[in-house]
């Protein structure tokens, strides 16, 4: 994207208001007035002779020209950070800042991840810990290089490679009835009382239809968000719950395979825009390579 020197500042700007989606508030974090803002984004817009930004209802979202502007600009403000700070410090290594849920840190990357560690030049990570939907748009949006996550369909915009297989687990205590089986199946969640994430996610939607297909009604006990909690609430004794085969199984608890629940694929995934910059693609080759150390089928 060709951007004449003099819009530099206002693709700055813009990069902040982005990321707030509120004038008043991107102003208050750029220490400039509101009007002035408003300014800098309309001949950003004018320059590029697109819309940068929509009102919708009450709210305003970035068109699909505004979030390649955004991450243009966020990738300019990252590089100037870096460069400040390698001059302050004598390094300029590179970062990469990769977008994924609690759980895949934990369970899945942080093995792979480890091989960064003190490695020489190998690229700073820096870690947004986001859900399925926020990663995506943290790519899209060029706050995050990269974003692991279950996609299914490949949402638009996006290029990506699946990293590995996850099956899924019943987890019970030890001294429940179904913690001698080898398997168990949905219906035998018949009457359960089942630990779930809140209504709307993913999880809790498919869980929701699979037993509705074999005629079992879905009986929360609670909700939680994340397999850590979910997991806890269960070895508390708030009932049993279904999460990746990965998960690290806590004491007094029974992780049981489940026939009947699709096994779940994990991607990495980039904006599909541009190439990766060597860097990033380092860090993603290096996430290839490993998985075929996650046995998590």
């Amino acid at each position: 994207m060709d951007i004449p020197r003099t819009n530099l500042d206002a693709l700055q700007s813009f990069a902040v208001f982005a990321d707030t989606l509120n004038f008043s508030e991107s102003a208050r974090l750029l220490h400039i007035s509101q009007p002035a803002l408003h300014a800098k984004v309309r001949k950003l817009s004018e320059q590029l002779d697109a819309k940068l930004y929509v009102r919708v209802g009450g709210a305003l979202e970035l068109t699909a020209t505004g979030e390649q502007v955004a991450r243009h600009a966020r990738e300019l403000l990252a590089l100037n950070q870096r460069f400040v700070k390698g001059l302050a410090q004598g390094d300029d290594a590179a970062v990469v800042t990769l977008a994924a849920g609690e759980g895949a840190y934990l369970y899945l990357l942080g093995r792979a991840l480890s091989r960064f560690s003190g490695a020489g030049a190998s690229p700073h990570l820096q870690l947004l810990t986001r859900d399925r939907d926020e990663s995506i748009q943290a790519v899209r949006s060029g706050q995050a290089h990269l974003g692991i996550a279950p996609l299914g369909t490949v949402p638009a915009g996006l290029s990506a490679m699946r990293l590995t297989t996850v099956g899924q687990v019943l987890v019970v205590p030890r001294t429940h009835p179904l913690a001698a089986r080898k398997s168990v199946r949905l219906r035998d969640l018949k009457g359960a009382s089942l630990i779930v994430p809140p209504a709307g996610r993913p999880h809790r939607e498919l869980l929701g239809r699979l037993l509705q297909a074999e005629s079992v009604q879905l009986q929360p006990s609670l909700e939680a968000n994340g397999w850590e909690l979910m997991l806890r609430f269960a070895q508390l004794g708030f009932g049993l719950t279904v999460v990746n085969a990965c998960c690290h199984i806590p004491h007094g608890l029974v992780a049981i395979p489940l026939q009947g629940y699709p096994s779940i694929d994990y991607h990495v995934f980039h904006a599909a825009d541009r190439p990766p910059a060597a860097h990033v693609q380092r860090v993603m080759d290096a996430l290839l390579a490993y998985a075929d150390h996650w046995k998590t089928r």
